[in-house]
């Protein structure tokens, strides 16, 4: 089994979420039926959200790019 298309997948599948749990201009709750605030700062889960979404998103480049080379 090619263990790094395995966690290639895997990253792609959190990739995927993390983009779907942020919403531009509302807060996190937002996704679940929250109201029509304004957009504001990155506070809190918010950030970490967004940064850990930027690193899946440079994982997942690389570990294409390490896949293609592997191959």
């Amino acid at each position: 089994m090619n263990y790094l298309a395995c966690i290639q997948i895997i990253v792609c599948v959190l990739l995927v979420i993390f983009i779907l749990l942020q919403q531009r201009g509302t807060a996190l709750g937002s996704a679940f039926g929250g109201g029509g605030e304004f957009y504001s700062t990155r506070r809190g889960i918010q950030k970490k959200l967004f940064w850990a979404t930027i690193f899946l998103g440079a994982a997942f480049i690389f570990l294409a790019l390490l896949n293609l080379i592997v191959r």
